[in-house]
């Protein structure tokens, strides 16, 4: 492969004869990437198409050409990657220089260490502390209680006021801002929350301690306001590497541009359309006008892909050409055909779930280790039935940076007022839902629970929290919003409601839980989604009883398997899409995919985020190996005597249909007969799919 000199935009300095052959280790296109002279440059690096051995391939290059590893600036998403690119270039260039020398990382590390030499130019002392997550929530807890709160309103949580800072922070916007844009539910406490982030600011300044995002922004304000520090740090760092940099967000963006400097020697990698996280405060424009904010760029695109089968690739590149805000390419496979993907119908939730656990049964019997294979979805929620039917099957499983359906605390909060119904001496169920009331703690719960025990046989549980023998526990402030749970404990308890668990969950949502999920849970954390399909799968069990019955066998099969389970087989994973990012398996299952789960409808209000919620499709079908299945269910179950239709998710309608479709369809037997219609298989209209009924 003959290298590209058209690629060099300046003469290589003279240096020693390569220690590497370029050429036989790397691709035609990683090669140009790796070869650009100075200047910035952009690489937009397709799904597994080699993006961390084209960046690490760069620094040993560099290195050989005469930069000082101390003139290197390596920045990273995650410490692991940062060891990882470390370790690939000591084995690639250790021999030519002390690769210990270079200042790579995280954003926060590098900030971390800049600022340990130079935080005195903004009035901290070197030795200054920086705050984890446990102790900047600690003294966030301290600025609530010093503001004295007394309003009637459930203030949110200080974790809550934290993620409103930081996003601030992160996205160079004042919280009021954010409030509006993010959060306007909690507008009507604008002023308490501004005041409270205030005092955040005031005390960190006093106490002589920084948390992450202030490491970010302490750097920029250092870069920004001391010129002669700024041009002493460009000088020293001749070239600055970014990693994962379509996953920038607006303060990140800024301290890489400050950074550049006038030299410019900027590297980003990245790829565009795996952009996701714009809920996060990811700033997309950072890796889509990088052109525009550094004229003359070299460009080079990486689309030899080799992790995936043709198959997948050609089902990953016809959806994501769907998307117009993007540097348009074409992922081409390294690997030989496989099967081809697969698309499958089934009736409801419930059949999805079993279609999805006979097919990983197979695969394991097969010989597929479970490893191997990863279920993904939109939302955690979207697992619901899955886990039980895993459970049902002994098959292990992990959520990947999750906790299981069932114990997450906003689920664990609205079974215990279930679980509270169908035993009236639960106390550990009393205890949690009290405990959500405002005013009443741990201390207050007790003395609630000894009086309610206490009182005459027969008495009904909303009889008792009535009852002025109880309620003299309260605080004058806790006891409206304590009448207002006793009347919700008295709707629960009626006859009728003890059929219906899915109404009884709409009916703690309604009787104040969800005003705790606005104050306690951002939008994004997906607990009132999770809240509405838990109410959704309740439906269909006849009364309480059974479904609390059948919710307790996950967490026996949990508790399984937290007391040491062998899993010969090894372990399933379950995945929301933006947790497997990075990540691969040989086979992947993708699931609800219907309008409204995935994408999801508040994710895809606008044609931006539309865009984005179909560049989350595209990464998860990309990270499958060799078998890719894509399953929707055609209807949800019966409300009312009749079953409601859904439509596919549009990510998988404008794929091509008929001869040209990408995937093998499969209708199921049951499928079909609720959505009546010819199924479509590979051949065509009318032609069943390889694996129908």
């Amino acid at each position: 492969m003959a290298r590209q000199p058209s690629s060099l935009r300046i003469d290589d300095p003279p240096a020693a004869a390569s220690q590497l052959d370029y050429a036989a280790l790397l691709n035609e296109e990683q090669l140009r990437a790796v070869e650009a002279g100075d200047g910035p440059v952009l690489v937009i690096a397709g799904a597994g198409s080699g993006k961390t051995r084209t960046l690490t391939f760069r620094v040993a290059r560099l290195l050989e050409r005469g930069v000082p590893p101390d003139g290197i600036l390596l920045l990273t998403f995650t410490n692991k990657a940062a060891r990882e690119m470390t370790r690939r270039v000591v084995e690639l260039a250790g021999g030519l220089a002390d690769v210990r020398r270079i200042l790579g990382g995280t954003f926060h590390h590098a900030a971390h260490v800049l600022l340990r030499q130079h935080a005195g130019a903004l009035g901290y002392s070197e030795r200054f502390t920086v705050l984890d997550r446990e102790d900047a929530r600690d003294l966030m807890v301290t600025c609530l209680a010093e503001r004295k709160l007394r309003s009637d309103k459930r203030f949110p949580r200080p974790d809550l006021v934290l993620d409103l800072v930081s996003l601030a922070t992160n996205l160079q916007q004042p919280v009021s801002q954010v409030l509006v844009d993010r959060r306007p539910q909690l507008l009507p406490l604008a002023p308490e929350i501004l005041a409270t982030a205030t005092r955040y600011r005031q005390r960190k300044a006093q106490l002589q301690v920084m948390d992450f995002d202030d490491l970010l922004l302490n750097l920029k304000r250092l870069l920004t306001e001391h010129a002669d520090l700024r041009e002493q740090l460009t000088h020293r760092f001749q070239h600055l590497l970014v990693d994962e940099y379509q996953d920038t967000n607006r303060l990140q963006g800024d301290v890489v541009d400050l950074l550049a400097g006038a030299h410019r020697n900027l590297t980003v990698v990245g790829d565009d359309c795996q952009s996701i996280y714009g809920f996060r405060g990811a700033d997309f424009s950072n890796i889509l006008e990088f052109p525009e904010r550094y004229p003359g760029c070299a460009r080079f695109t990486l689309t030899r892909n080799y992790r995936s089968t043709p198959g997948i690739l050609g089902l990953a590149n016809a959806s994501i050409a769907h998307n117009t805000r993007q540097f348009p390419k074409a992922l081409e496979a390294a690997r030989a055909p496989g099967p081809r993907p697969t698309r499958v119908s089934t009736l409801d939730a419930t059949e999805q779930a079993t279609y999805v656990a006979r097919r990983i049964i197979e695969l394991r019997d097969a010989g597929q280790s479970l490893d191997a294979m990863a279920v993904l979805y939109r939302a955690h929620s979207h697992a619901l039935e899955l886990q039980l039917e895993l459970a049902r099957q002994g098959l292990a499983f992990r959520v990947r940076s999750g906790v299981r359906f069932f114990e997450q605390r906003h689920v664990k909060d609205v079974l215990a007022h279930l679980r509270l119904v169908n035993n009236p001496a639960d106390e550990l169920a009393f205890k949690r839902v009290v405990r959500a009331v405002p005013g009443v703690g741990a201390t207050t719960a007790e003395h609630l629970w000894t009086s309610l025990r206490a009182l005459p046989a027969g008495v009904s549980l909303a009889e008792g929290l009535a009852r002025d023998e109880v309620q003299v526990h309260l605080s004058r402030r806790s006891r409206p919003a304590f009448e207002r749970f006793a009347r919700l404990m008295a709707r629960l308890e009626r006859p009728e409601r003890l059929r219906a668990p899915g109404t009884l969950i709409e009916d703690v949502l309604e009787g104040g839980y969800a005003e705790v999920l606005a104050a306690e849970a951002s939008p994004e954390d997906g607990a009132g989604e999770d809240l509405r399909q838990l109410a959704e799968f309740a439906r269909r069990f006849e009364d309480l009883p059974r479904f609390l019955s059948e919710i307790s066998l996950v967490a026996e099969f949990a508790a399984e398997e937290a007391l040491g389970a062998d899993a010969a087989d090894g372990v399933l994973t379950l995945s929301t899409v933006h947790q497997a990012k990075g990540l691969e398996w040989s086979a992947v299952f993708v699931l609800w995919l219907v309008d409204g789960r995935f994408p999801l409808s508040q994710a895809a209000r606008s044609a931006e985020e539309e865009e984005e919620e179909r560049r989350l499709f595209y990464v998860a079908v990309t990270r499958a190996r060799d078998l890719l299945t894509l399953v929707h269910p055609v209807s949800v179950l019966p409300r009312e005597g009749e079953r409601i239709l859904l439509r596919p998710s549009r990510f998988l309608d404008e794929l091509p249909g008929g001869e040209g479709a990408p995937y093998d369809r499969v209708v199921l037997a049951s499928a079909e007969a609720a959505c009546p219609g010819p199924p479509v298989g590979p051949e065509g209209p009318g032609t069943p799919g390889p694996e129908e009924g």
